[in-house]
Formats: C-alpha cells, sequence, structure tokens
C-alpha cells in the first residue's frame, strides 16, 4: 500500500497545535510561547543574564590553555570577556560568581540525549550540560523543550531538536501529528520512500533540527537483537536525502558492521552506538568527516540492568565499544559524547567524558568530546564549547583539575546557562 501523493506538509496549517500539545506532554506550556523554526530563533543569550566568575583556573579545551586567577565578563547571556585578572577589567556592579580554589570550564555538550520533560531538561542542566542534540521523543516535546531554552535558559539545554523517529514501526507516534496518521494504514509500515519521505518533510515541517533514524534494532529491548537490520542503504539514502533538501543531517541509531557502513556510505552526520563498526566503515567515517558518537554511558548502564539478557548484552557489548572508541580515536574519527539518557533518568555528561577516557582518550580529548568536537557536531563550534568573547555566557565550575581526575565532571559546584548561574 503506498501514500496517497500530497505535497510536504505546510509549517502554518497544524504546527501551532501540535506543539501547543507537545508543550503540555513535555511541562513547558506556560514558559513557552509560539513556536519558531529554527531558522528563525534568536541568538542564544537573548534571554539571559549578567555574571563575572572570578578566581578560578580557566580551562580552554580548543587550545589547552589553563589561566590562572581568571575573570569571565557575561553579559546578557553571551561571554564578553575571558581571560587572567590582570588583563579582564571586571564591570562594576556586576554579579559575581566566586570560583576560587576551583576550576572553570565551557558548559558541556551531550550530543544524544532524549528530554522529554521539563524536569529532564533542568536536570541536564544542573548536571553540566548546557547544550545537547535530542536523539528523538515520541509527540515533539523536544521542539517544546528548545522552546524553553530560549524563554527559561535555566530551565533547559540550548537544544537541537530531531522530532520524532524514522523507524518502521511508529506505533502511537502516528498521533504526534495529523500529517502522521495516513501511515497507519501502510501494512509495512513505514518503508516505502513516500513514506519516509514523509516522516522526514512532517519533521522538518514542525521545526526538527537534525533527523533520527535507525538501521538496526534496539539494544535496550531483549525480545529484539541489535544486529538485526531494519533499513536498507536505500531507504537511508531515502531519507538522507529528503533532509538534504532543507540542509539538516541526519543520525543513525546503529550497531552491526553491515549496518553501520550501509548508514556511513548513505551520508548520514553521526553515528549512533555503533558497537560492531568495523575498520573499513572507520577509514569511511574519517574520509567522509562522519561523526561517532557512542554512547558509551548507555552501554555501561546496560550492563547494570536486573534483566539477565540485558546484562550480558552490556557486559559483552562495552569493551568492544571500547575498542571502537579507541580505533575511532587513533583514525581521526570526529567523536562526540552522548549519554543517551531517557526514561525519566538524566546520566551526567561528565560520566561520558569519564568512559570516553577509559576507552583511551588522553584526558584533554575526552573532554573535547563533549565542548569543542560535540559543540561542531550540532553547528554550534563558534557559540558553544569555550569561554571566549562571544560564545554563550555557558559554564561549570567544578571541584579540581579534571585533566587529572575526570570524575569532578559528573558533579559541578556550579553550572552557569547564558549567563544565569543554576
Amino acid at each position: 500500500m503506498c501514500l496517497d501523493p500530497t505535497p510536504p506538509p505546510p509549517s502554518s496549517v497544524t504546527r501551532r497545535g501540535v506543539l501547543a500539545a507537545a508543550a503540555v506532554l513535555a511541562g513547558t506550556a506556560a514558559l513557552t510561547t509560539s513556536p519558531r523554526s529554527a531558522e528563525a530563533a534568536p541568538r542564544p543569550g537573548s534571554n539571559g543574564g549578567d555574571l563575572v566568575i572570578e578566581g578560578g583556573r580557566l580551562l580552554d579545551p580548543a587550545t589547552g590553555e589553563v589561566i590562572e586567577d581568571s575573570v569571565v565578563v557575561i553579559r546578557d547571556g553571551i561571554v564578553r570577556a575571558a581571560g587572567s585578572r590582570d588583563r579582564v577589567q571586571a564591570p562594576a556592579g556586576a554579579p559575581r560568581l566566586d570560583a576560587r580554589g576551583k576550576w572553570v570550564l565551557p558548559g558541556l555538550v551531550d550530543a544524544h540525549i532524549h528530554l522529554n520533560t521539563a524536569a529532564e531538561a533542568a536536570d541536564a542542566v544542573r548536571k553540566g550540560a548546557t547544550s545537547a542534540r535530542s536523539g528523538s521523543t515520541n509527540f515533539y516535546q523536544d521542539i517544546a523543550v528548545r522552546e524553553l531554552a530560549w524563554q527559561a535558559p535555566q530551565q533547559a539545554p540550548h537544544l537541537k531538536a530531531a522530532g520524532v523517529f524514522v523507524t518502521p514501526d511508529l506505533g502511537d507516534t502516528v498521533l504526534a501529528d495529523p500529517d502522521l496518521t495516513p501511515l497507519a494504514r501502510l501494512k509495512e509500515g513505514v518503508r516505502s520512500p513516500e513514506a519516509l519521505r514523509r516522516v522526514v518533510e512532517v519533521n522538518l515541517a514542525r521545526g526538527a533540527d537534525v533527523i533520527k533514524t535507525r538501521v538496526n534494532e534496539r539494544a535496550g529491548l531483549p525480545e529484539q537483537d541489535p544486529q538485526t537490520q531494519v533499513y536498507s542503504y536505500e531507504q537511508l539514502a531515502e531519507v538522507v536525502a529528503a533532509a538534504r533538501k532543507r540542509g539538516k543531517g541526519v543520525l543513525c541509531h546503529s550497531y552491526s558492521e553491515k549496518g553501520c557502513h550501509d548508514a556511513v556510505t548513505a551520508g548520514i552526520r553521526s553515528l549512533e552506538h555503533g558497537v560492531f563498526v568495523g575498520e573499513r566503515t572507520l577509514h569511511e567515517m574519517r574520509r567522509r568527516d562522519t561523526y561517532f558518537t557512542p554512547t558509551l554511558t548507555a552501554m555501561a548502564g546496560l550492563a547494570e540492568s536486573a534483566n539477565p539478557v540485558l546484562a550480558e548484552r552490556g557486559r559483552t557489548y562495552l569493551p568492544i565499544l571500547k575498542d571502537a572508541v579507541r580505533a575511532a580515536h587513533e583514525m581521526g574519527v570526529p567523536l562526540a559524547a552522548g549519554t543517551d539518557s531517557s526514561g525519566g533518568t538524566v546520566d551526567p555528561i561528565g560520566r561520558e567524558v569519564q568512559l570516553m577516557h577509559e576507552a583511551g582518550l588522553p584526558a584533554l580529548d575526552a573532554i573535547r568530546t563533549a565542548t569543542t568536537s560535540a559543540a561542531r557536531l550540532l553547528g554550534v563550534e563558534r557559540e558553544a564549547g569555550r569561554l571566549t568573547a562571544g560564545f554563550q555566557g555557558n559554564a561549570i565550575v567544578v571541584s579540581g583539575d579534571p585533566q587529572r581526575d575526570l570524575s569532578v565532571l559528573m558533579s559541578p559546584v556550579n553550572v552557569v546557562r547564558s549567563g544565569l548561574v543554576v
């Protein structure tokens, strides 16, 4: 069965109603105003505050430089100056955050997280993720969370939203948008070129920043085999082509080597999970500048599952994934940190950085996976990942030197979001 031929859904028809419902589901309705597209969104920091962070050791992940007795001046949510006290003059009367005896870093980036509620969004910020990329939601809650981040920066990370999952079986997600309901008639699910394009087009019409799809089944469901392939190269290429028409990238849930290779050669922007990614695919990723977001935190969590099937899967997969991360780093494949947090539990992005280090990355390179490298993946490398003039006023203050002990990133002493202390 095919879909009736229809043009792409207009953004003006159902968007306000759809996203108003998403805001109710996410618990953000009272704080968001009329939804806007990512292209029309104001510059991050527009609802930010003024703050001076002073006295701490400031680490720049881009260069590895450490500035003693630093001063970071944030005005209207944007960094105006950062450097040593003898070079940066703090404005009189500005609120102060005393960081003496501590370390100051840019706010961290979680490149794969599922934020379905306002409570989860706030928890992610408190744990240091001041920027993030959604790994999809069932009913566009991530787009509502993105709106919340503009209105109340302390309560949500600056978010790149993925909308709903491009997956063979949408289940109740067909109720997320009236333009998705015709897909319920398809006996084979979302598999035809027309159906794949429909989900991408609806996502983009509703304001998604990126598109999320899959090539394999899930590792977190004991009845599924993560190495079973659900989309072919041709189907993945259809998703990528539909996204590229609007200048959007695709992140792809992947496990098997064949699935990873099909996804990468189809043109995805980032490979998610990728436990069994092989050397030939890693070389292809390096050539294409395809990112690897391994979500080690999720795999480590699987190993601790009460379900014996999932626990065994996690214990088996985690060392394989760490080897893949180390190989990717050695080959020069760009890496991004992502926790894959979901289901009401938000893992600290600092844990993913620590696991990157355990996989073989030097401490500074591990920090970069959650700062400069992840910011580049999200397309915000001139806004996030560093504390320097013109960047977002997002910062974390930690108790010790993260290059010696990465565990300090898991429990920030202070988090600053757009110039506002959380």
